[in-house]
């Protein structure tokens, strides 16, 4: 009975035993992949679970081969840590065993990306493993894009290139999409065609160049097309864009347009007229032709220049344009017109009226837009409105009219006419009626001017009714002038008449001559006054008074040759004898 149950027990705690190890096994966590950028340092953390403790365990690490072999690169146990030689991480990695056991990989290379296994061996509870991926990232450069330089035609029959994006040094492959606008660019056969070609670069990085081909529309000659580049980085995704194309689009025209590019607004007569024609197509192949509908003119141009143009100018001008690929037509027409001033009709029942009488006139002119019309007379405005009415005439009436006619919807637009009005009456001598001269000149110059209608003739009489002269007289705006130049011998009256057939007119000139005797007595006075001038200066300086000496002065007289006479001046109050020449020089003693 008893060797039973010591069986019994031995049983029950060898199944104890076999089950507290079941509980106590050792278990590896790991992450599934870990993230790093190329050129950085990798952490992957090695998390396990067991009763024996980091001093019980044997640690190694190591990685997955090309082939799928494990290579070891890691050894730890309870006596020592061994990092393998020999292998591409014997000088970049560590490992940190306090709490979690932690590999950590120094300047991570694309090679490095690969599995790594941590296995976890213990001394009652077995051993585990884990693995974690380590995955490596490179940004690529920027991505450059390159649109092409020559048209598209929109007749082409197959998509045709439109540009190549590239971007260069990714990992892993950077992805490139085409945008037009904001609309993302798919491959559709015949119609658009994203080609892309991958070259591995020696340093194993990747670079990727994309192709856009496609079919272009009209539309596309305003469209902006760019790439995205969409690349992994760690943790995430990225992108970027590069800078915008555009493509010049090849396409007939479909309408055609004619217009004034000059002069902008209205048109007068006397302008110079630019017409323009062109078409909506790019480029402008067609050939065009402007033709006259009027009289049926035609101009093989896309510009015609008309100078100095009349109302004959006005018209429906046609803009041809045929293309010379389907030798199809089109036009279009505009409507010019040449607004027009005639010249300006001035109607008078007469231009003659004898004083005191009315004259009316009429100023009209011919105009395709409404005018304006006032009349002048010595450049000042006198009237406005196309009637002229003159009441009770006078000479001051007579005169050159101007009728000036303005279009004011057209700046510089007018025209004029002139009117010469003249108002009969007998002459009427200008100035005063007695004009007294007097002139010591031998002749003298005498002018009449006169006003009347008709012409006054003028005549110059003396007071014996004789005539003087025979000048021929000089018409002016208002009558005649005449001028005459009469000899003066002594005094005289001179007559100016002026006549007509309704009167005549005189005016008198009294000329009074003053003889030259008078100045002959001025001068002869003159002579006289500087002779009694000089004798009293003689006096005073023979009596001394011009020296300014006192006392008594001998004058003697000595002989002297003719050219040279010597003067002894004494004096009570000196002995020296000063001998004077004529001259005013003093002369020593012993030349007299």
């Amino acid at each position: 009975m008893a060797l039973r149950d010591t069986g019994s027990l031995l049983v029950g705690l060898l199944l104890l035993f076999h089950a507290w190890g079941a509980w106590a096994e050792v278990v590896v966590s790991m992450e599934d992949r870990v993230e790093v950028s190329l050129r950085e340092t990798a952490q992957i953390t090695c998390m396990f679970t067991s009763d024996d403790g980091i001093g019980g365990m044997t640690i190694q690490w190591s990685y997955v081969t090309r082939s799928g072999e494990n290579q070891r690169i890691y050894h730890q146990d309870s006596l020592m840590t061994n990092v393998e030689p020999g292998t591409p991480y014997t000088d970049r990695i560590s490992v940190n065993s306090t709490g979690d056991i932690v590999l950590s990989i120094r300047n991570v290379q694309l090679e490095d990306e690969v599995e790594f296994v941590c296995l976890v061996t213990s001394l009652t509870d077995g051993s585990a493993e884990g693995r974690t991926k380590l995955l490596v990232f490179e940004a690529p450069n920027l991505p450059t894009i390159e649109g092409v330089q020559t048209g598209i035609s929109v007749n082409e029959d197959h998509p045709s290139v439109i540009g190549s994006c590239e971007v260069k040094n990714g990992y892993p492959k950077p992805n490139i999409t085409w945008y037009k606008g904001n609309t993302p660019l798919r491959s559709i056969p015949d119609v658009v065609n994203v080609v892309s070609s991958i070259t591995t670069e020696s340093s194993g990085l990747y670079s990727v160049k994309s192709e856009l081909r496609m079919k272009v529309e009209k539309e596309d000659k305003d469209a902006q097309f760019y790439c995205e580049v969409t690349y992994f980085v760690p943790g995430g995704m990225s992108m970027t864009e590069t800078s915008l194309i555009n493509i010049t689009v090849y396409y007939p025209s479909t309408a055609v347009n004619i217009w004034v590019e000059s002069p902008k607004g209205q048109i007068k007569e006397g302008d110079t007229i630019e017409l323009h024609c062109s078409g909506n197509g790019n480029p402008q192949t067609a050939i065009f032709t402007i033709r006259h509908l009027l009289d049926d003119t035609t101009w093989e141009t896309n510009m015609l220049v008309l100078e100095n143009v009349t109302r004959q100018n006005s018209g429906i001008y046609e803009c041809i344009s045929m293309d010379m690929d389907t030798v199809e037509e089109i036009s279009q027409n505009t409507s010019l017109f040449v607004h027009y001033l005639g010249r300006a009709t001035v109607i008078s029942e007469k231009n003659e009226v004898y004083q005191g009488e009315d004259l009316n006139a009429t100023c009209n002119a011919v105009a395709s837009l409404p005018t304006e019309t006032a009349w002048l007379k010595d450049d000042k405005v006198i009237a406005k409105g196309h009637i002229l009415t003159l009441q009770d005439t006078t000479f001051d009436t007579a005169g050159t009219y101007v009728c000036k006619v303005t279009v004011p919807d057209i700046e510089g637009m007018e025209t004029s006419g002139t009117l010469r009005v003249y108002v009969q009456g007998p002459p009427e001598i200008m100035g005063e009626d007695f004009k007294e001269i007097g002139t010591f000149d031998s002749t003298v110059d005498l002018s009449c001017n006169v006003r009347g209608f008709p012409v006054p003739k003028i005549t110059w009489t003396n007071t014996d009714g004789k005539d003087i002269s025979t000048s021929p007289q000089t018409v002016t705006e208002e009558g005649a002038e005449s001028v005459v130049s009469v000899k003066v011998t002594s005094n005289m009256i001179v007559f100016c008449n002026a006549s007509n057939e309704y009167g005549a007119d005189a005016v008198t000139f009294s000329i009074k001559a003053k003889g030259n005797g008078v100045i002959i007595a001025v001068i002869i006075i003159c002579i006289l006054l500087l002779a009694i001038l000089g004798s009293v200066l003689y006096f005073l300086y023979k009596k001394g008074k011009i020296c300014g000496r006192s006392g008594k002065q001998d004058l003697t007289k000595e002989k002297s040759n003719k050219d040279n006479i010597v003067v002894e001046m004494k004096s009570d109050n000196t002995e020296e004898a000063i001998l004077l020449g004529v001259n005013g020089e003093k002369q020593p003693p012993n030349d007299q």
